[in-house]
């Protein structure tokens, strides 16, 4: 009641209902017409006058302050932004939100890139968290590393060693929040205003927008059957600075480059002096015997002039907010200090638990529940949708990834399917909304976050969509 009493008297000087100089009522006959106690009146007079609302004077009242100007009546709705506007970059940040939104609403099928939740070992999870002594959890709660926790650093280099192949040091993993926020620190670092950057066509919509938040300018390359041609980029764009590529799966077409395209990738970062970003999104998802799983481009000899960036919005979940970069070790101290002043660090429970969840095996457990789970999921998706459709959808087996793509010919409208879908509760995103200058078309399906049930349910809306579309 205090506070409500409060903002009213303040609504009533900022709005200029009570003018400077007007004098407030006794507190008692104050009360009385608020309906309130004489304390309340009290509380919030004392409040005013601490803010510099009003000023008391001696033997005399209280009276709205003469310093203090009204707020203008507004005549019209209230402005959306400040009169002055954004900056020139800040209006580039805005801007993104044409090319790029982030999904708001809980993920159903067949959005992509939602990982399996549900079953998290969320109690494995808390057991660790528990576990930390009370001196541990004191010690995390002061600021911290912003490069991150070195048990986490540790942990990472050792995972992606066995995993991806990648030989680093501890020190050159730098954690974030997520890839999205290590796509950030990257252009921040590594691009100045107009430089220009080799990015997929179609391709990861996130990334162009960071990129173009920065002042960056980024210029499509198309696909071919195995990835980035860089050799086309480079002649179109010769003075590129950097590639962004998702090479051991691209997005969203699924494609795997090769090994003499990433070769050639390779030798083009070195001879223009350039830098080559890799978004390893979801490459632990990679079925079947692992021995014949791809490694990591930057893996590779070579690869000195590489940035991998990693996260466990995939592997994990997205909930959790952690992922990485692996930078050269020149380049450390600048991507911590930029980490500060972003955020200062991640928090530091959830990393040395993360820690521990690592080093103990139980991400590899998970991993190995997944991409059991997941390779179900994408057969019952092929099947489920050439039944529900009486075969026009085909879908074609992966052996990576958590998305498949139904590709349809080139300059075919995407959309309107991707529409009508939406309307009825199904998520379809069309190939054209990832695409700048591409002509390729088609949907995405993704099936790693979806139960049996969800994923034949949203099969048999596509389904009766496109038997309809076929016979009108």
């Amino acid at each position: 009641m205090r506070q409500q009493v409060y903002a009213q008297l303040r609504s009533a000087i900022e709005q200029g209902r009570w003018p400077a100089g007007t004098r407030l009522p006794p507190s008692r006959t104050h009360a009385g017409l608020l309906g309130v106690s004489r304390n309340t009146v009290l509380w919030a007079v004392q409040r005013l006058l601490a803010e510099g609302y009003v000023e008391a004077r001696v033997g005399d009242g209280t009276y709205v302050a003469q310093a203090l100007a009204p707020r203008p009546r507004a005549s019209a709705p209230a402005l959306a932004m400040p009169p002055r506007g954004l900056s020139q970059r800040g209006q580039l940040v805005a801007d993104t939100a044409a090319r790029w939104r982030p999904p708001l609403v809980p993920a159903r099928a067949f959005r992509i890139g939602a990982p399996e939740v549900a079953s998290f070992p969320f109690a494995v999870w808390d057991r660790l968290a528990r576990q930390a002594s009370q001196a541990q959890r004191a010690a995390r709660a002061h600021y911290l590393d912003p490069a991150g926790d070195p048990d986490l650093r540790q942990a990472v280099a050792q995972w992606l060693w066995a995993s991806r192949g990648i030989r680093c040091d501890a020190a050159q993993v730098v954690v974030c929040s997520g890839s999205q926020q290590g796509i950030d620190l990257i252009a921040r670092l590594l691009l100045d205003v107009g430089d220009e950057v080799l990015v997929e066509d179609p391709g990861y919509p996130g990334i162009r927008a960071s990129l173009l938040g920065h002042g960056a300018l980024a210029r499509p390359v198309p696909l071919v059957e195995s990835g980035l041609c860089i050799a086309q980029g480079a002649a179109q764009w010769p003075a590129a600075r950097m590639a962004v590529v998702t090479p051991t799966h691209q997005f969203p077409t699924g494609v795997r480059m090769d090994l003499p395209r990433r070769q050639a990738l390779l030798q083009w970062a070195r001879e223009h002096d350039a830098w080559v970003v890799e978004d390893d999104y979801d490459g632990e998802f990679q079925y079947g015997n692992a021995a014949h799983r791809v490694p990591a481009l930057c893996s590779l000899p070579g690869s000195e002039r590489v940035l991998y960036v990693g996260t466990f919005s995939k592997t994990l979940h997205p909930g959790l907010r952690l992922g990485f970069v692996v930078v050269p070790p020149a380049l450390v101290e600048a991507f911590s200090m930029a980490r500060a002043i972003t955020d200062r660090h991640a928090p530091g429970d959830a990393q040395a638990v993360l820690a521990r969840f690592i080093a103990e095996g139980h991400l590899l457990r998970h991993l190995r529940r997944m991409r059991e789970l997941y390779l179900h999921r994408q057969q019952w998706l092929i099947d489920t949708l050439a039944d529900a459709s009486d075969g026009a959808l085909q879908l074609q087996p992966s052996d990576r990834g958590m998305h498949l793509l139904h590709e349809v010919p080139k300059g075919t409208d995407d959309e309107p399917l991707a529409r009508s879908a939406q309307a009825a509760g199904v998520m379809l995103a069309p190939l054209s909304r990832y695409a700048v200058q591409s002509d390729r078309r088609g949907w995405l399906f993704g099936y790693a976050g979806y139960g049996d049930e969800d994923i034949r349910a949203a099969a048999r809306v596509v389904g009766a969509l496109v038997r309809r579309a076929s016979k009108a």
